[in-house]
């Protein structure tokens, strides 16, 4: 599991007024928290007003109206207008999570290398991005819901992240079992005759090219590379790491987007470095902990968020097709920042399955 952080904690003004009840909240759904509201207290669509004023982010986490209702209940017994706002550990405890999952995944190759069957099951983190897009004759593809013991709910991405990760990180390791370039077994599984195929095979041999794949830019440097396709666009994502006493560090991002037609390249670019920057965090950090039923780092201070001395270079290229129509941006750069890392930091060692990315064992450079 991890959590959302954003800036602003859950907040909400509630006043009623005439039999009439008008809340102002930072929420991604006010539809969906006025219905809430309306349930809540026997009221009609008439009688409930939801206004967002700016808000401080949210990522998929204020899409519930706890904090409306709250604010509502308090105004209502006190006969005045009530502001609520979370504490951060209120934050972190009450908001929802990412969901946590299990991802088990199967494959074989024939003699010729040739990727025949794939077997991926997902459980409970989500569907979202769980189909592959590499040609296999034979597939399993299954995503088992589970009643998870937290709340759980959208981030950024969804699933996408979780189910590209270990796609991703699978095929890396068909490639090195193979002693393959891990690119070039990606392509060979993505048929230029589809349209979507080629879509991600340009974004791909595009991010190979701009990184200086196979080979990093220093020989004490790694490269790793990762790619996939979410809500109508395409990523690529190259990572080059360096070996640190800790593990490693990440001294470089290159981002190759196509999401159709660009409308307005600035806030594009401004999308997809953000993505990629929140990506960092589940790549690195990020992962709530528990102990005794209770959260162990429940505040700014313990739940590790990227900071400026943690972004590396960031290098984006868009890609643009004026014969697409235009996808959405905000959520698809996310998903392929973790197996770019984790791919690279194969070269330091081995891995652990879990995210965030961890060297359990180290190997000398070669």
């Amino acid at each position: 599991y991890s959590a959302h952080v954003p800036l602003e904690p859950r907040a909400a003004v509630a006043e009623w007024s005439g039999g009439k009840l008008t809340v102002w909240t930072g929420t991604q759904r006010p539809f969906g928290v006025r219905a809430e509201l309306m349930s809540a207290f026997s009221l009609g669509a008439s009688q409930v007003r939801v206004i967002v004023p700016d808000m401080g982010s949210g990522y998929g986490g204020k899409h519930t109206g706890e904090q409306a209702i709250e604010a509502a209940r308090l105004a209502k017994a006190s006969g005045r207008p009530v502001k609520l706002v979370y504490r951060r550990d209120e934050e972190f405890a009450w908001g929802y999570f990412r969901p946590g999952g299990v991802i088990d995944v199967r494959a074989a190759v024939d003699a010729n290398g040739q990727l025949v069957s794939w077997e991926f099951e997902n459980w409970n983190s989500g569907a979202s991005g769980l189909a592959t897009p590499y040609r296999i004759a034979n597939t399993r593809e299954l995503f088992q819901a589970a009643d998870s013991p937290l709340r759980q709910g959208s981030y950024r991405g969804l699933a996408a992240t979780a189910n590209h990760y270990a796609r991703e990180m699978h095929m890396d390791a068909i490639a090195r079992a193979l002693g393959v370039d891990a690119v070039e077994f990606r392509l060979k599984h993505l048929d230029a005759s589809r349209p979507e195929s080629a879509r991600l095979r340009a974004v791909l041999t595009a991010a190979a090219g701009k990184v200086g794949w196979p080979r990093p830019s220093r020989p004490d440097r790694a490269l790793g590379i990762g790619c996939g396709t979410e809500k109508g666009s395409y990523v690529a994502t190259a990572a080059e790491l360096s070996k640190s006493e800790t593990g490693f560090k990440v001294e470089r991002l290159v981002v190759v987007f196509e999401c159709g037609a660009i409308v307005n390249p600035d806030g594009l670019r401004n999308q997809v470095e953000g993505a990629v920057v929140q990506g960092l965090g589940g790549a690195l950090f990020e992962s709530v902990r528990f102990a005794g039923g209770r959260i162990e780092n429940g505040t700014m201070r313990s739940y590790r968020v990227p900071r400026f001395s943690d972004v590396p270079a960031i290098e984006v290229v868009l890609l643009d097709r004026k014969d697409l129509p235009s996808a959405g941006a905000g959520e698809t750069p996310i998903v392929c920042v973790a197996p770019a890392i984790g791919s690279a930091a194969r070269t330091f060692g081995k891995v652990a399955d879990e995210l965030p990315v961890t060297l359990v064992s180290r190997a000398a450079l070669t």
